[in-house]
């Protein structure tokens, strides 16, 4: 549905543009696909280095040890997935990689933490409460180093592009500690509602 929509957009565009008799269109077309180009260029090695770094902190243990510790907390929000399930390590990793600002890495983890999720709801399509529960964090995301950022920020020619740090991190608290209460008011309603 979206990519029709999108599609409208583009065409509605080209035809609006004929009609007026404007040639922007046809140069900002050219010159955004330079710009791309050009950012693409710039961010590539900056992720490379934080992907790389992340690899190594995998390869060296630290993201295990940091997991392990997160998944104590992980089980007081996830009640319902039993004890040293595999659930759990995904959880933690996707939380931990979310909180290095690295979106794309944390994905993997995202994805297999809600087919974990899925088997422990009996392979039904309805959403169980803990895969209501992540998604909820998931959507929010702490992040404590807005890698990305830092490094759009620093492709676009920012002087100083980490002062966003201290600015993400009461941000991305306040909105998940936001997610996760909401979450429980509905589960409480729904509860209630459902007996």
């Amino acid at each position: 549905m979206i990519s029709y929509l999108f599609a409208l957009f583009i065409i509605l565009g080209v035809v609006v543009g004929i009609i007026k008799g404007d040639s922007s269109l046809t140069n900002n077309l050219l010159s955004s696909g330079t710009k791309a180009i050009e950012m693409i260029f710039d961010l590539v090695p900056l992720l490379c280095l934080w992907l790389g770094t992340m690899k190594i902190a995998e390869s060296s243990g630290l993201l295990k040890i940091v997991s392990q510790k997160l998944s104590k907390y992980i089980k007081v929000i996830f009640p319902e997935i039993p004890d040293g399930h595999t659930a759990i390590g995904y959880i933690s990793s996707n939380i931990v990689m979310n909180m290095l600002g690295l979106g794309n890495a944390a994905t993997p983890f995202g994805l297999k933490a809600m087919r974990e999720l899925k088997t422990l709801n009996n392979d039904r399509d309805e959403a169980s409460r803990s895969m209501i529960t992540f998604l909820a964090i998931n959507t929010s995301s702490v992040t404590l180093i807005p890698t990305t950022v830092i490094s759009l920020r620093l492709a676009s020619g920012s002087a100083s592009p980490t002062d966003i740090v201290g600015v993400t991190i009461i941000t991305t608290i306040c909105s998940t500690l936001m997610a996760i209460i909401i979450d429980r008011i509905f589960y409480f309603f729904w509860r209630r509602r459902h007996g």
